[in-house]
This record gives structure tokens, C-alpha cells and sequence, in this order.
């Protein structure tokens, strides 16, 4: 049940989040050199995550636990 209310609130966050960015990147009231510079900004963020979330599943498959004792 837990794992069902996890997966709606990330959903939910990704709607309201994807309406922001649409209304954002296409409202002409907002200077087109400041959208770009937060789309930069935004793609930037994105993709250090990646490496991060790359960089630690590289790590996890490499560690050796057989000095753990029980």
C-alpha cells in the first residue's frame, strides 16, 4: 500500500511539474534569454543527477562484503 501511495505522489509531482515547465517554456511574458538560460540550467542538474545515479550503481556492484561478519 505504501509503495502505491509512493508511485501517485510521484505521478502527481510529475504532472504538476511537466504543466509548470509547459506553461514556462511557452508563456511569451517570460524573456526568452532567461527560459533559456533555466532550461540550460535545468538540463545541466539533469544530467550531473544521472552521472550521480550512474557513478553509485557502478559502486554498488563493486564493493565486497566478505569482511562483514554477522
Amino acid at each position: 500500500m505504501q509503495k502505491i501511495a509512493f508511485l501517485l505522489i510521484g505521478i502527481g509531482a510529475l504532472i504538476g511539474a511537466g504543466y509548470y515547465v509547459y506553461w514556462f517554456f511557452s508563456s511569451s511574458d517570460i524573456d526568452l534569454l532567461f527560459r533559456v538560460g533555466v532550461g540550460a540550467i535545468g538540463i545541466g542538474v539533469l544530467i550531473l543527477l544521472g552521472v550521480v545515479i550512474q557513478q553509485r550503481i557502478k559502486a554498488s556492484k563493486d564493493e565486497d562484503f566478505k569482511g562483514v561478519k554477522y
